[in-house]
C-alpha cells in the first residue's frame, strides 16, 4: 500500500508540471492569452460631447503640459555703414572720372577735326569719279548689297543725337540682362549679382547692377521710353560722359535709400530695375530746363511744363 501511494502522488506532480508548462507556450503563441495576461485593457472613459472633445484637441501645447514650439530667431538688421561709404566713394569717383574723360573727349574731338580738314585738303582732286565706278563695278553682288546695308546703319546712326546713341547703349546691356533672366542656369547669378537686397551677403554689386536689371518686359520698356525721351535734352546739356554719372550715381543712391527703408521696417525683399535712375534724369531735366514741355504716355492730350512736375507729384 505504501508502495501504491508512492506511485500516485508521484504521477500527480507530473500532471501538474506538464500542465504548467503547457499554459506557458499556449499563453506565449496565442496573442488573445498574452493580451489577457500582460497588458490590462484601459478603463472606459466616460461619454464626452463633441464640444468637449474640440476642446480637448484644441488645446494648446502649453496647456496640455507639453512644451510649445520655440519661436523663430529674430534676423538681425544689417549695418549700413559700408554701403554708405560705397555709395559716397562710387558718386564721387563716377563724377571726377566724368570729368577727366570729359576733357579728353573734347580735346579728341578738336585733334579729329584739325585731321579731317588736312586730309580734305589732299585728297580733293586727286582721285574722280571713274576710279569709285570702277571699283564698285569689280564688287560681288554680295559685297555691294553688305555695303549698302552697312550705308543705311551708318546713315541712322549718323541721324540720331549723341543723347540717344547713349541710351541705345543702355537699351542694349538692359536687353541682354533680361534675356540672361530667362536662362536657368544663370538664375543663382542673377539673383546674387542683379537684385538688391541688404540682408545678402553681396550688397556692393548690385547696388550698381541692379541698374540694368529688368526681370519685366513692360518694365524695361517703360523705363527706357521715358530715357530715351529726355536723352537728348539732358546730354545736350551736361554731356555724355556726366549724363552717365548721374545715371550710375543715381542708381546707386536709390538702391541705398531702399536698403535704408528695408532696414527701418524689417522687411528683407530683393528689387531691381533702373526707375530710381531714370526719375533722377527726369528730375535733372526739369530742374534744367523748367519751361520744357512734358506729357503723360497713356494721355496725350495732357501737357504741362516741367517746372510744375513737383506740384503736380504733391496733388
Amino acid at each position: 500500500m505504501a508502495w501504491r501511494g508512492c506511485v500516485m502522488k508521484w504521477a500527480k506532480t507530473e500532471f501538474t508540471t506538464s500542465k504548467n508548462i503547457t499554459s506557458r507556450s499556449s499563453s506565449r503563441l496565442n496573442p488573445y492569452n498574452q493580451q489577457r495576461c500582460g497588458f490590462r485593457r484601459d478603463a472606459k472613459r466616460p461619454d464626452t460631447k463633441k464640444g468637449n472633445v474640440t476642446q480637448e484637441t484644441n488645446t494648446p501645447p502649453s496647456k496640455a503640459g507639453t512644451p510649445g514650439c520655440p519661436p523663430p530667431p529674430k534676423v538681425p538688421r544689417p549695418t549700413l555703414f559700408k554701403p554708405l561709404m560705397f555709395t559716397v566713394g562710387f558718386t564721387g569717383c563716377s563724377f571726377g572720372a566724368a570729368a577727366i574723360l570729359q576733357y579728353e573727349t573734347l580735346k579728341s574731338r578738336v585733334q579729329t577735326a584739325k585731321d579731317e580738314e588736312e586730309s580734305e585738303k589732299l585728297l580733293k582732286g586727286s582721285q574722280d569719279m571713274a576710279y569709285w565706278h570702277n571699283w564698285w563695278n569689280q564688287l560681288t553682288g554680295f559685297q555691294r548689297q553688305l555695303i549698302l546695308l552697312m550705308s543705311t546703319v551708318d546713315d541712322f546712326w549718323s541721324s540720331l543725337t549723341e543723347g540717344q546713341r547713349t541710351v541705345t547703349g543702355i537699351i542694349a546691356v538692359n536687353a541682354v540682362v533680361l534675356c540672361c533672366w530667362r536662362i536657368p542656369s544663370l538664375q543663382r547669378s542673377m539673383i546674387k549679382y542683379f537684385m538688391s537686397n541688404p540682408a545678402s551677403k553681396t550688397r556692393y554689386i548690385p547696388m550698381v547692377l541692379s541698374s540694368f536689371s529688368h526681370y519685366s518686359i513692360i518694365h524695361m520698356m517703360a523705363n527706357m521710353y521715358v530715357l530715351w525721351t529726355f536723352s537728348s535734352g539732358i546730354v545736350s546739356l551736361l554731356g555724355r560722359e556726366q549724363f552717365l554719372a548721374v545715371y550710375l550715381s543715381a542708381g546707386v543712391i536709390s538702391t541705398m535709400g531702399s536698403y535704408m527703408y528695408k532696414t527701418a521696417t524689417g522687411r528683407f525683399y530683393p528689387t531691381l530695375g533702373a526707375s530710381g535712375a531714370v526719375m533722377a534724369v527726369l528730375a535733372a531735366v526739369c530742374a534744367k530746363v523748367p519751361e520744357a514741355k512734358l506729357g503723360i504716355i497713356f494721355l496725350p492730350m495732357v501737357t504741362f511744363t516741367a517746372g510744375n512736375v513737383p506740384v503736380i507729384g504733391l496733388l
